[in-house]
């Protein structure tokens, strides 16, 4: 499975479809093409809109093209597409010119929080966004929620909402902003101060945001691989994995080895991997992890293993997650997962012959667990606390650590 995360980058740096409109005839080339390339592609297309209205729809959107800009046309079939119901099968916007404003949004109870933003607007950091030109955030997420893609649940939908918000073609088009670029954001202070800025998009890289740990976790100076390493907890006879994304296969099966072999060295009793901010990859890159970790007989395989998640955690993570559970008998914590463990997965993509607009789509059904839920659901349920968070605290991490060092 392709990092969903990686496949859905908004900022796509070739300029496909035109300041100018498309001729109608080549759209409706493109929307055929979308029918055909799905159904010939997709493992069950129709499994839950039926033929009849998926062709009802498509024909709706054939008859108001020319009525319609291109980007118009793009969230029709952003909406259609959000019908077919798994999070693999989406309509991407890497192959458009999108532009965002930068910031990142993350929901923390019912409050959406700005995590990351442009070093320019860096008092903003950790304000409530409450309104973007006089709508209130609550009708703004609802109206991107509805259009936003990789969806395959509610947990997920939170996330995907979130990553489509800054997109100013979105805004724009959902009449959420009365110009292209350019937008007045309303924000709370913790001290209950509501006040306006004028923000524009932005090219600008240097970031500030909110970046949370444990004192007893230290990243190694040295590691191959930044989104996948280990390191003691200090003060426990534990060991943390991050495992935020994918190694190669034959990189997992090195680093694996030598895991194993600190294991025993250390007499590691406990382990925590962290599958949080996950978006996919291989699925079968993480059973090479749970075959060499079955190894280490030092571990506590009674109630030493656990496994974090978030509403990130998806695709092959969130497969992963469930695996572990059975293969590892590993306790679940944090969030449920963002895809769900039985479902349409294993991703790929074509493109429409005259936009070059990228389709993905599911090429398998994977049953990893028997009973259908909304994603992977947790042993011990735990949310980020915005009030640890807004410190820089990892309030589920530190949650392992104290039942770890509680038995």
């Amino acid at each position: 499975m392709k990092n969903i995360l990686t496949i859905a980058l908004f900022l796509g740096a070739t300029l496909q479809l035109s300041a100018q409109k498309m001729d109608d005839e080549l759209w409706l080339q493109d929307l055929d093409a979308y029918k055909t390339g799905l159904e010939q592609k997709h493992i069950n297309l129709y499994n839950t809109i039926s033929e009849k209205d998926f062709d009802s729809e498509l024909a709706l959107i054939k008859s108001s093209i020319d009525n319609k800009t291109d980007f118009q046309i793009v969230m029709d079939l952003m909406r259609l597409t959000r019908k077919i119901g798994d999070g693999h099968t989406a309509i991407s916007l890497s192959n458009l010119e999108t532009h965002s404003f930068p910031f990142e949004i993350q929901q923390f109870g019912n409050d959406w929080r700005i995590v990351k933003i442009s070093k320019p607007y860096k008092h903003l950091l950790g304000t409530q966004l409450i309104a973007v030109d006089g709508t209130p955030i609550t009708i703004a997420i609802q109206k991107v929620g509805e259009v936003a893609q990789f969806v395959e649940n509610p947990h997920s939908k939170t996330i995907r909402t979130a990553q489509y918000f800054p997109i100013s073609e979105v805004l724009f088009e959902l009449k959420l902003i009365k110009q292209k670029g350019k937008a007045n954001f309303t924000f709370k202070n913790d001290n209950g101060l509501v006040f306006t800025e004028t923000i524009s998009v932005s090219d600008n890289d240097e970031f500030e945001e909110i970046t949370i740990s444990v004192p007893e976790i230290k990243k190694p100076a040295e590691t191959s691989n930044a989104g996948f390493w280990y390191a003691k907890i200090s003060g426990t006879d534990g060991l943390y994995i991050h495992f935020e994304s994918y190694p190669a296969f034959e990189e997992m099966m090195q680093i694996a080895e030598k895991m194993v072999g600190y294991i025993f060295e250390n007499n590691i009793r406990k382990l925590v991997i962290d599958l949080r901010n996950n978006g996919g990859g291989d699925l079968y890159v993480g059973l090479v992890l749970a075959n060499a970790l079955n190894l280490a007989d030092p571990v506590d395989w009674q109630s030493g293993v656990y496994v974090l998640a978030d509403k990130v955690t998806f695709s092959a993570a969130a497969s992963n997650t469930a695996l572990f559970r059975e293969l590892l008998n590993a306790k679940i914590v944090g969030e449920p997962t963002g895809s769900n463990p039985t479902g349409f997965q294993d991703m790929d993509t074509f493109e429409l012959p005259n936009t070059k607009l990228v389709v993905c789509y599911s090429k398998r059904l994977f049953r990893i667990q028997e009973e259908f839920s909304e994603g992977v659901q947790p042993d011990v349920p735990l949310q980020y606390e915005w009030e640890s968070f807004s410190r820089g605290e990892d309030n589920m991490l530190q949650w392992i650590i104290e039942d770890i060092n509680s038995k």
